[in-house]
């Protein structure tokens, strides 16, 4: 069995903001543990990813990234279009060939794997990216199946449909329906509680990811016990697959001292990083709010607005970042000007038009408030840093995520989102959530009272389970150890079957080519020679 620094893992993040974070985290966290890892990505998003890469090595870790072109142009895509994020909102229908793009890096994936000079020990693919099983299985290389959702989520969908709730509901969208066989209480609806490729027009993508995830040789959450162990032991059982929970991989980033490193995790920062520093040091502990939708989350202009009406109103400091400025014209016309809102909330508002880094602001003892999306990244990295929530889902997983901080966990308050936007009525022009409501669901996460410093205690106490669990001894840290392991001893199963494979190959090759040299003697014809196949 190889040693943990024999070790060669690649990694295949889904080419998406919420999902090339966290694999690229626990790549990192894979390689302070002594093997190899390459991180497959394309220019645009290695170029994004650098820094932290960059970091890792620094830091004296085997960590690369190995960038491979994106076929995008070939399916009507422009040039340089390689992330989920850089699909605006009225381009929806470039959707289906991005993703058909996606499938086709399969082919240069598969021309890098047999170009090195010995297999990969260890393929960790993102669920969305079933294109690698094939790959794989040509190659001869173990792979786990990474999902980037919370166990939460992918246990509630998979009860969904194994009990055959999506079906019966149609195509109703908002007809209520509680997920059977579940550890808790969950509520849903079609719109907030969907599986990912669940939609017409996917259904073969759809199929290729739960097949690709039946055959994998394993499975890996990156989440911890104390937070979802029902979850992911749940899972498990329904998948009858090897399944390890070794996060939060955030933990690791949190904790770096190279600063580079931390503020470009993900993408580089549209302000820098010392100048919010420096803003969030003159705060009081705990005082600031944090407001961020993410990468791909938008708000509609209207409820932007509602929204930056609530904040003002609130009379509390905040740092938000807006990355609708960067795009909106009414957006930015919102913001700008004398007496525009970025000038009113000038003394105690820091606005971030753009990319901001989340890591270092979280991590700031003057934050005290994450106005998040709930994506699982976000909600981890609130969670390690022991910041309560206030949610704010807009699409597919985060409702999980909310119900988990709200209802699970109860470090998190609703602002009142009901459903995701788009199925809101055209009159409605996205609000479900006006600024009288923020200004109330601010004051109760971050204002004074039993329960709101009950949350906050509740917070504090799992940061330290976040830390704990990826420290030596740890769940996390142990249910990484086992992974390793286990991929050491199958990777040298699969090296001894091809070795096999090859020596029987060669057994059959070798009277073959000896008859065709004796037909070939024999001047036999050519026609004949040909049905002698080595």
């Amino acid at each position: 069995m190889a040693t943990p620094s024999e070790l060669h893992f690649l990694f295949v993040p889904l080419v998406a903001q919420g999902h090339m974070i966290p694999m690229i985290d626990l790549a990192r966290v894979v390689a302070g543990r002594g093997p190899r890892v390459t991180v497959v990505s394309t220019p645009v998003n290695a170029a994004r990813n650098r820094a932290a890469v960059d970091g890792a090595v620094r830091a004296g870790l085997r960590l690369d990234l190995l960038e491979l072109p994106f076929p995008g142009p070939r399916f009507g895509l422009p040039d340089g279009l390689e992330n989920v994020d850089q699909i605006s909102a009225v381009q929806r229908e470039l959707y289906y060939p991005f993703f058909k793009s996606i499938w086709a890096m399969a082919g240069p994936l598969d021309a890098y794997i047999r170009a090195l000079p010995r297999r990969p020990d260890c393929l960790v693919a993102d669920a969305c990216n079933p294109w690698t099983a094939p790959v794989c299985d040509a190659a001869g290389v173990p792979r786990l199946v990474m999902h980037c959702p919370s166990a939460y989520y992918m246990l509630a969908v998979h009860r969904l449909t194994s009990h055959g709730v999506y079906d019966r509901v149609g195509d109703d969208q908002t007809a209520e329906f509680e997920v059977p066989d579940f550890p808790v209480r969950a509520v849903g609806n079609k719109a907030t509680f969907r599986g990912f490729f669940q939609w017409p027009g996917v259904e073969k993508e759809h199929r290729d990811v739960l097949h690709a995830e039946a055959t994998a040789d394993g499975v890996v959450f990156n989440t911890l016990r104390a937070v979802e162990a029902r979850f992911v032991d749940a899972y498990a059982a329904a998948l009858g697959r090897r399944t390890w929970a070794v996060g939060p991989a955030c933990v690791a980033a949190s904790i770096d001292d190279d600063a580079d490193a931390k503020s470009g995790r993900g993408n580089r920062a549209d302000v820098d990083a010392g100048e919010i520093l420096s803003w969030l040091d003159a705060r009081p502990v705990a005082s600031v709010l944090y407001v961020s939708f993410g990468s791909i989350s938008n708000l509609s202009t209207k409820q932007l607005t509602e929204l930056a009406f609530g904040l003002e109103s609130s009379g509390r400091p905040f740092v938000w970042a807006v990355k609708e400025a960067k795009s909106d014209a009414a957006v930015k016309a919102f913001l700008d000007g004398d007496s525009g809102f970025e000038a009113r909330v000038r003394d105690r508002g820091l606005l971030v038009r753009g990319w901001a880094p989340q890591v270092t602001i979280l991590s700031h003892p003057s934050v005290g408030g994450f106005l998040t999306h709930c994506g699982w990244n976000a909600t981890l990295e609130a969670l390690a840093h022991g910041v309560p929530a206030l949610t704010w889902p807009t699409i597919v997983d985060q409702f999980a995520g909310e119900q988990l901080l709200a209802d699970v966990l109860r470090v998190g308050v609703r602002s009142g989102v009901k459903i995701p936007a788009m199925f809101l009525p055209a009159e409605a022009q996205g609000v479900q959530v006006t600024s009288a409501d923020v200004e109330k669901a601010v004051e109760e996460l971050m204002g004074p009272g039993p329960e709101a410093e009950a949350r906050r205690a509740r917070a504090k106490e799992l940061a330290v389970e976040a830390r704990a669990a990826m420290e030596e001894g740890g769940s996390s840290y142990n249910d990484l150890t086992d992974m390793i392991q286990y991929v050491s001893e199958l990777s040298r199963k699969r090296g001894l079957e091809r070795e096999t494979s090859s020596t029987a190959a060669a057994a059959v090759a070798s009277p073959a080519a000896e008859l065709r040299g004796k037909m070939n003697g024999e001047k036999i014809g050519a026609d004949a020679s040909l049905s002698v196949q080595s």
